[in-house]
């Protein structure tokens, strides 16, 4: 099998993986699963595309990921894996839609804008 390269963005994260046939060991910027992604709801998340295709034991993801917080980066990367699931396998694309995985999530931080102190927030009104 050749190596299946997609990208995955979620907020400012960008995840990048390289996808191969082997023992389900996944690698995060030269770091273990384990050691990068400390609490179980992370991990499950990157794991879901996965879990619901029944292919754990099958592949071995590379990784590498930067920008944005953890979630970002651990959502980031499952948007990867499920495209690239995907482009293995068409078939997978009937579970994995229903779900909501194939879909990139748009929400990002709105720019401030001059003349107030947030994006939303405006400066304290004085009346006298």
């Amino acid at each position: 099998m050749d190596t299946v390269h997609k990208i995955g963005r979620r907020k400012t994260a960008v995840a990048r993986i390289y996808l191969t046939g082997g023992k389900g060991n996944i690698t995060i910027n030269k770091r273990a699963f384990e050691n990068y992604f400390t609490t179980p709801t992370l991990r499950y998340k990157v794991q879901q595309p996965l879990q619901l295709t029944d292919n754990l034991a099958s592949y071995d993801i590379k990784v590498t990921v930067f920008g944005g917080g953890v979630t970002g980066q651990a959502e980031a990367i499952r948007l990867a894996i499920t495209r690239a699931l995907v482009s293995i396998n068409e078939e997978h694309r009937l579970i994995l839609k229903p779900e909501g995985l194939l879909t990139r999530d748009p929400r990002m931080v709105e720019r401030k804008k001059f003349g107030q102190k947030k994006a939303r927030k405006k400066f304290q009104f004085s009346k006298r």
